[in-house]
């Protein structure tokens, strides 16, 4: 018979076991091995990309008069000023001051990267706005004057020149491959400190934050100073220019936002070509379509861009579009939101024939528009209404309106063919926002050019469903949907 001694088995099974236990200590766990593999080490990219990052200085010119005590004398006077407070012993003029003199002062600090080998640097528009001397300094101290090459406001894109060879350019990548969470970089001079390096992740693309522009948002530390430098990503490409912040104390609170690297190439394009940048207009004032408009008019689901007026003599005029159109496409692409539009016609070459798909009474239509080039806006101008009022209709009782004929003078003066005024509004109307003086020339998707044409439709309208209104206020086109009491 074989006798086991349990003691040492006991002893030679925990000696095992302590073994086990310290080799698998000394091994790393998966998810710490998956960790140190993931997270990024920024300092080749700095390396790669930081000498072609530059910072920028921009000074203005100040007149002063008088003597050494005269900057003493102009400070204690704004401050007095600046607080209304009454200006103790005001001394009178002198009867001969000191001719002014002008000298240049620091007017802000921003950033900007190297888009050529000979020169070219990019940055913020705002960051060079109302400058009149630029200063750029490169990595290794040496100091430039620039030569503002062009700016665009819109974009917030600037392109200036130094007298320089051999540069340092950046890559620039393709933000179509950017994707959200993925790791990048800034350079720049926060607070004027030179070369600084933060990093995050891309939180959002396509942020709507402009009229031209989507914007990316990211996570990444930006702050004053920061402006106009490069958005980096983990390859070392350039794909945007950080731009703007969200803060409430004017410090970084974990929102940015970069212009495309694409979009800013663009406009960098027309600078170096022209010194500015053109772009296309057809000449309407829009909105957004809101899902209870798109449901009452047939449109199905909430896109496209509202009209809500058409200028006089515009290419949209031109083309046939009237206020209450809603644009749908524009040649070929469909427009999802009202902040499309604008992006499309202007990036389209003015004098381009384009054709625009709109939905219009239920039915949509296509037309052809030559795009013109972008100007200032008009002001828009307000209806006559110091006429007399003709005798009022009160068919439109069952809606909450009272309703009158348009005279020929307010007609030409909206730059209509028809509709009604609105004399009294009152329960569902007004509940839908109607209002005393409104102009109605569309009723549940049917033309309205007078009072009786209005009548006719009340008297058809279905009092289970609500109905839609497209009305003018001013120059202005909207819808309003009015919900009939059951």
């Amino acid at each position: 018979m074989i006798q086991i001694d349990w003691k040492k088995v006991r002893t030679s099974f925990l000696a095992g076991s302590f073994a086990v236990t310290t080799a698998l200590a000394l091994v790393p766990s998966t998810a710490a091995m998956a960790q140190s593999r993931t997270l990024p080490d920024f300092t080749d990219l700095v390396e790669q990309v930081g000498p072609s990052v530059v910072n920028i200085r921009t000074l203005e010119k100040v007149t002063s008069r008088g003597g050494p005590d005269a900057a003493g004398q102009e400070e204690m006077l704004e401050f007095f000023r600046r607080f209304g407070l009454p200006i103790p012993n005001a001394p009178r003029q002198a009867p001969n001051p000191q001719r002014p003199h002008s000298e240049e002062q620091p007017r802000g600090v921003g950033s900007g990267f190297v888009l050529s080998a000979d020169g070219l640097i990019m940055t913020n528009a705002h960051v060079i706005d109302g400058a009149d001397e630029v200063l750029v300094t490169l990595t290794d101290k040496r100091e430039f004057k620039a030569k503002i090459i062009g700016a665009d406001k819109r974009s917030d894109v600037a392109i200036v020149k130094i007298d320089a060879t051999g540069l340092p350019a950046v890559k620039v990548g393709d933000v179509s491959r950017l994707r959200v969470g993925e790791w990048v970089m800034a350079i720049g001079s926060p607070f004027g400190l030179e070369n600084s390096v933060t990093a995050g992740i891309v939180s959002a693309k396509q942020r709507e934050t402009g009229d031209y522009l989507p914007f990316i948002q990211t996570d990444v530390a930006i702050n004053p100073g920061n402006s106009g430098g490069p958005l980096i990503n983990m390859r070392g490409e350039v794909v945007g220019i950080n731009s703007q912040i969200y803060s409430r104390s004017g410090g970084s609170m974990g929102i940015s936002f970069a212009i495309p690297m694409d979009e800013a190439v663009r406009v960098s394009e027309q600078l170096r070509a022209t010194g500015r940048v053109s772009r296309g207009r057809i000449g309407v004032q829009i909105d957004q379509v809101t899902k209870e408009v798109a449901e009452s008019i047939g449109l199905g689901k909430p896109q496209g861009a509202l009209v809500r007026s058409v200028e006089a003599g515009s290419p949209a005029e031109k083309a046939g579009v009237e206020a209450g159109d809603i644009i749908t496409r524009f040649d070929g692409k469909t427009v999802e939101k009202s902040i499309d539009l604008p992006r499309m016609v202007g990036g389209t070459k003015p004098g381009t024939r384009s054709t625009l798909a709109v939905f219009r009474r239920g039915h949509s239509k296509e037309l052809t528009v030559v795009i013109a080039e972008i100007d200032a806006d008009k002001p828009a101008k307000k209806a006559a209404d110091k006429e007399d009022k003709p005798k009022a209709s009160s068919a439109g009782q069952i809606l909450g309106l009272v309703v009158s004929e348009l005279t020929d003078a307010q007609k030409k003066e909206l730059k209509i063919k028809g509709g009604v005024k609105v004399d009294a509004a009152s329960d569902a109307a007004a509940r839908a926002g109607l209002r005393e003086g409104d102009v109605i020339i569309q009723l549940a998707n049917t033309e309205v050019n007078n009072v009786k044409e209005f009548e006719a439709t009340v008297s058809k309208l279905d009092k289970s469903k609500a109905v839609n209104v497209l009305f003018r206020r001013g120059e202005w086109a909207q819808y309003a949907v009015i919900r009939l009491a059951r």
